[in-house]
């Protein structure tokens, strides 16, 4: 198993609250790390998914409490949302028992679907953690490119070649399609969510015009609405909203939208190795997603992600705003002798962020203009996630 960087996270919310309910798409490896707490703390686990688990919950309360002196982990939640008030009821019984944290960690693969369920019987008694495909500060520095063509999956990123990798890929997105997204309550033959989702592919990193995407599926745009929405729901769609500025200028206010995994990306546009990706057309945004995608990631709570674009051309591709107010912005550049574009040097005049970088794939950080550093990716993380570890509050106000 690869040592994962929520793990010590999660192990530190148990301890803090009854409920931890952690979600993710399918297959980033939510069952593992749990797996791997649960050994460490003596919990039971139980998978919704397997009828003969479900059938120990005939009468959850009563089973239930026969283990409230230890984690119980339930996977899959969504799939019995009647244990939701079970689950309340049976933590406020352990509290009067004087039993406060450790209690149950809730596994789930549909992010609206866990939340309301747990946010309606839980509030007050449930903390949340959302666990993403494998990033670069869970990989050797040596397989970052390795991570942009795969992805984050573990099963893709592990596959002894890129061609099994890239099969993997294609099956899931064949599960996601067929079985994922309909559960969701969508009715859309699977050839068209493929085509939807290539659509997406094609157009990585633009703002979204919804009208001309449903015109090329044949749709119209509240039904694509919906189903973005629901890749969304399901962990695969990230859509940054743009940022609104009272700068006197004319801003574009459509988000940008970034499947979220690049290994995806690639699977549907058939890239299969690394060389067929640098030559692709998609190679600049398909770096910019996956830039983006890792820093959001990493962020500390409480931070916003936006991007920024007037129609005179200035352009920051990720503005990250903390809770003290504190603006960052990044722009992302495939070139190992990055230069910022006009368009982000008028961005900056315009926003006057406390820090700016330039992420670029090489393996120094170094300054490229007064208050502009250029950095790699995986530094940019370890400062943003030490920022988030250790709870700090305090932001510098330059680039250093």
């Amino acid at each position: 198993m690869i040592p994962r960087r929520l793990q010590p996270v999660l192990e530190e919310r148990l301890g803090q609250v009854p409920v931890v309910v952690l979600t993710g798409a399918r297959q980033v490896g939510k069952t593992t790390l749990a797996l791997a707490v649960g050994d460490r703390l003596g919990a039971l686990y139980l998978d919704l998914e397997s009828e003969r688990d479900r059938g120990k919950l005939a009468a959850p309360e009563l089973y239930l409490e026969d283990h409230l002196d230890r984690l119980v982990i339930l996977d899959e939640v969504h799939r019995m949302p009647e244990l939701f008030p079970v689950l309340r009821s049976l933590v406020d019984r352990a509290r009067r028992r004087g039993k406060r944290s450790g209690l149950y960690l809730l596994l789930g693969s549909v992010s609206p679907e866990v939340s309301r369920q747990a946010g309606e019987s839980l509030a007050g008694r449930a903390s949340y953690l959302e666990l993403s495909p494998l990033d670069p500060l869970e990989v050797d520095p040596k397989e970052l490119e390795r991570l942009w063509l795969r992805g984050g999956f573990p099963e893709s990123f592990l596959a002894p070649s890129d061609a099994q990798s890239l099969r993997w890929r294609q099956d899931f997105l064949r599960t996601y399609t067929e079985r994922e997204i309909p559960a969701l309550g969508g009715r859309l033959p699977a050839e068209t969510l493929r085509r939807l989702l290539t659509m997406l592919a094609h157009l990585q990193g633009e703002t979204l015009r919804l009208s001309r995407l449903a015109g090329n599926l044949g749709l119209d745009g509240r039904t694509v609405s919906r189903y973005l929405d629901h890749l969304a729901d399901l962990y695969l769609l990230r859509r940054l909203p743009p940022y609104e500025a009272n700068v006197g200028k004319r801003l574009v206010k459509s988000p940008k939208l970034y499947l979220r995994d690049s290994g995806l990306v690639h699977a549907l546009l058939g890239i299969h190795d690394r060389e067929s990706l640098l030559g692709h057309p998609v190679v600049g945004a398909s770096w910019e997603g996956f830039v983006v995608e890792n820093l959001l990631r990493v962020a500390p709570e409480g931070a916003l992600g936006f991007f920024y674009r007037t129609h005179a051309g200035a352009e920051i591709d990720l503005l990250l705003l903390f809770p003290t107010g504190t603006l960052w912005a990044v722009e992302v550049k495939r070139s190992l002798v990055p230069k910022p574009s006009r368009g982000f040097h008028q961005a900056l005049a315009d926003l006057r962020p406390q820090a700016a970088f330039v992420v670029y794939p090489g393996e120094e950080a170094y300054p490229l203009a007064p208050g502009i550093l250029a950095t790699p990716l995986p530094q940019l993380m370890r400062r943003l996630w030490s920022l988030a570890t250790q709870g700090g509050t305090s932001f510098p106000g330059k680039a250093e």
